[in-house]
Parts: structure tokens; sequence; C-alpha cells
């Protein structure tokens, strides 16, 4: 049974949340890596910066290292319990301290491509939607390896941009292939980028929805909210960005800045 969904404010004020924590798996430390001169958590920070909709920034820390480091280039922090779950959990603790925002939007730590304008449109589209209590972005997928590598992950959605499904496995199926689809105008395949706005009032109902039995199988948070029942708005970009995990996205990451 559908979740109701609760009350919504009309979207006034916004404000940008970049949940940080210290351990990392794939790519140790990775906040931390400094070999552009700053560290990682910082070129992500100023990015943030950049959007024009939003009246301020934080990074939502777990330890006292990347708060020194983000406190260290000018940058505001909101320390968070350790021990939250999520990401999502650290963003709605700094929501409940902060009860005159309406919009809040988590922007990935390694995400420092990630434009302006795309956190922008995620905050117009819950506007322009007064009945989604989320909206997030994609991106086209161009590559077959990238369409098939299950930490891209994919999302469909409908003709109002309502997301139907997110999958780390090809969606839509093809039933039969050929790589022309790949350049089909408009795109069969759409990447999921991780930056999320929520209304305030769904945020910090979030964690209190029933973990989705598909969500468990996926491992894919935003399932969650699907499942109960409630509207996803996804708005496209045309400019990918793509989070840093591996010691690889790293490399590439410096040498692009090192020749900008």
């Amino acid at each position: 049974m559908a979740q109701p969904t609760p009350k919504l404010r009309v979207c006034g004020t916004s404000f940008i949340v970049i949940p940080a924590r210290l351990a990392s798996t794939r790519l140790p430390r990775k906040l931390l890596l400094a070999q552009t001169g700053k560290p990682l958590i910082c070129h992500t920070y100023e990015a943030a910066l950049r959007a024009r909709r939003p009246r301020g920034v934080c990074v939502a820390a777990d330890h006292v290292e990347i708060a020194e480091a983000v406190r260290a280039h000018g940058g505001r922090v909101e320390m968070t319990d350790p021990a939250a779950p999520s990401g999502t959990d650290r963003v709605a603790e700094v929501a409940r301290r902060m009860p005159d925002v309406d919009v809040f939007v988590n922007v990935q730590g390694d995400e420092p491509d990630l434009s302006g304008q795309s956190i922008d449109l995620a905050i117009d589209l819950l506007e322009d939607n007064p009945d989604a209590v989320m909206s997030t972005l994609a991106t086209p997928i161009r590559g077959r390896a990238q369409l098939e590598d299950p930490a891209c992950v994919k999302v469909v959605f409908d003709a109002r941009g309502r997301a139907m499904y997110f999958s780390r496995s090809p969606i839509p199926h093809a039933r039969a292939w050929s790589d022309d689809l790949l350049a089909a105008e408009p795109p069969h395949f759409y990447q999921h980028v991780g930056l999320y706005a929520y209304r305030r009032e769904f945020l910090l109902q979030l964690a209190g929805l029933p973990e989705a039995r598909l969500e468990k199988l996926e491992k894919l948070e935003q399932l969650r909210v699907l499942d109960a029942g409630h509207a996803i708005v996804v708005g496209v970009v045309d400019e990918p960005t793509f989070g840093i995990d591996t010691p690889e996205d790293y490399r590439v990451f410096v040498e692009r800045r090192r020749a900008g």
C-alpha cells in the first residue's frame, strides 16, 4: 500500500548539503586526496557554490579531519553522527537544524565536476512539480561498456519525467540489440546522476520508510521512495558527471585539472 504523501511546502529557500564520510572502500580516504593541491571534498564544495538558487552550502562531516580540511579552505561544516547509516541520514540531520529551509540538495562529495546549473535544475524540478517529493538527474548513455557496468546506475522515466525504476542492470532491455541504439535521439538509455533534491518534510520522513524488497536486491536507496508510492521527478542534463570511486578515476580527474 502506498504511503501517504506528506503535506508539501512551496519551494522557497533551498540549501546544499554535501555528506562526507572519511572511510571509503575502493579508494581509501578519497575525500581528502589532494594531488591537485586541494582536497577532493573542497573541489566539490567549490562546484556547489556555482549554483545560483541555493542560499548556502555546507559539508555534513563525520570526522574532524574532513571538517578541518573544509574549514581550511573557507568552507562551512556541520558535524554529524559518525554512526549515521547513509549520506541521506546526514542530510536529514542537518535539515533538522534548519527549519526555515524548504528544499535540501544532496550533492555527493566525490562529484567535483557537477555543474551549478544541474543543481539549480534539481530545485526547479520540485518547484514545477508540486506532487513530487524528490528530484534527481540523468544523462544519456552512449557507450555499451557503460550501459553494462553495474557501477553505472541506470534510470527509466515516463513521459512526464517521473522515475519508473532505477537499476544496476541495463534498462530498458533491447529485445534485438544494435549499436545504433546508443546513438538514438531521443536517447534510449540514461545514467542516473547521484544528486537529489528533497522537500524538507519528506526528507525528515525518509529514514522511517521501511527498506524495500527491490532496494535490498539492487542496493539502491531511491527504490525505497518508489516502492512507497512517491514521485521522483527526473531532469536530463547533457553534461555527464562521474563520481570518483577508484584510483584510476582520481588519476584522470587530477590530469584533467592540471591540463585545465
